[in-house]
């Protein structure tokens, strides 16, 4: 069953229980391999990454990299989907799916750079990640095998994987007590399983990691400034930082006031729903920003183009699409769009909501003087009555013919 051709293999490694358990059965069987860690830094807990080479070196890796991809992953492939305005299903802001394609082609720079002839992840055969790693494997490195242990292996259970440690001295953090599935990076955390399972029950406390409950979130709101360049959150509260330090920033401010939580039922790609929790504080306050400055600058057919954009490319996104033409193809589209899309903009954070209370642009085509209740030189009502004709004449010939 095993491919005893693959000599050596470079595992996207977290330093979870999953792929702390892939280091010794991929050795065991694929015929001795040398096993290469790989580990994507993209913000997420600091002290998920603590140790974690020493942790790879004892669960038998030759060797472990850790990359640094924070600022690359929130500039290259988050700001450019906020660009089109992608809401998965309406509300989910992609955070699991942006950070595959990033983690999987530094995963291939560098099995190429090491000469290994085969990739490996620790996504099991029930989810959309599977589909996402492959997807750009095959994109970037078609060449290169892919092994999926989750596909191959019969350890079924957390109790198993467990067990398999243990027989082989590997030691691990996991315990049976670790009921959520989460995964972290700087765009957001997600909370699945244990008692999320059933979606007739509401989420206990533990559920939320980042956020602070809106019901116990200040009394007093708070006021945020975001400036935005091209469709791009450029400074916060009047302080201009990379893309990964804007995004730091109103993590925090937002995480107090419990801004940006979801717990929704989703459609895999695989065919099957799930329930998660998912919090993404400074993503949200963001999205809210770049929406309120495309109400003063585009059209009535920008915008609607654009929120078609949106939902393409949300799609595109979560089924692991990144390095295909059509991502591209929506990409360029929404970047001719955002061109103009500069401007400020004041929210308001109170409980777990966020309003855009005040905002400007140099090239908002909102104007006063056309649109004011109240007296005005340049609009004049008449012109309506002829527009209004036309714009209804199909109507009119209809109710002609019937008439007949």
């Amino acid at each position: 069953m095993h491919d005893k051709s693959i000599k050596k293999i470079v595992l996207a490694y977290s330093g979870g229980l999953d792929t702390s358990a892939i280091i010794p059965w991929l050795k065991e069987n694929y015929g001795g391999c040398e096993v290469i860690a790989f580990v994507a830094d993209i913000g997420q807990e600091r002290s998920d990454l603590e140790g974690v080479e020493h942790k790879a070196l004892q669960s038998g890796a030759s060797e472990c990299h850790v990359v640094d991809l924070r600022e690359e992953f929130i500039r290259d492939y988050v700001y450019p989907v906020l660009q089109t305005g992608a809401l998965y299903e309406g509300t989910y802001l992609l955070g699991t799916s942006m950070a595959r394609p990033i983690i999987a082609k530094a995963q291939v720079e560098l099995a190429l750079k090491v000469g290994a002839d085969a990739l490996c992840h620790g996504a099991t055969g029930k989810g959309n990640d599977q589909v996402r790693f492959e997807t750009t494997y095959t994109a970037l490195a078609p060449q290169l095998k892919v092994v999926a242990p989750w596909r191959e292996w019969d350890l079924r259970s957390r109790e198993a994987l467990l067990d398999y440690l243990k027989q082989r001295d590997i030691p691990t953090t996991a315990s049976l007590e670790k009921i959520y599935s989460r995964d972290e990076n700087a765009w957001h955390i997600s909370t699945e399983g244990g008692v999320l399972e059933s979606p007739w029950n509401a989420p206990n406390k533990d559920c939320w990691v980042w956020t602070v409950d809106p019901l116990e979130a200040p009394d007093q709101p708070e006021q945020v400034t975001i400036a935005v360049q091209k469709g791009r959150v450029v400074a916060v509260n009047g302080e201009a930082l990379t893309p990964f330090g804007c995004l730091e920033k109103l993590n925090t401010i937002g995480a107090r006031h419990g801004v940006g939580r979801i717990d929704i039922v989703e459609n895999r790609l695989v065919g099957i729903k799930s329930r998660g929790c998912y919090e993404t504080p400074g993503g949200t306050i963001m999205v809210n920003a770049l929406r309120a400055v495309e109400q003063l600058v585009l059209d009535r057919d920008s915008f609607k183009w654009r929120e078609q954009l949106g939902l393409e490319m949300s799609y595109v996104v979560y089924d692991g699409r990144w390095f295909a033409p059509l991502r591209k193809s929506i990409q360029a589209a929404a970047e001719s769009l955002a061109a103009e899309v500069n401007g400020e903009v004041v929210l308001q954070l109170y409980k777990g909501q966020v309003t855009a209370i005040q905002k400007k642009s140099a090239n908002s085509l909102y104007s006063e003087e056309f649109a004011t209740f109240g007296e005005d030189e340049v609009y004049d009502h008449s012109h309506a009555g002829g527009f209004i004709r036309l714009f209804s004449l199909s109507s009119r010939i209809r109710a002609l013919n019937e008439k007949k």
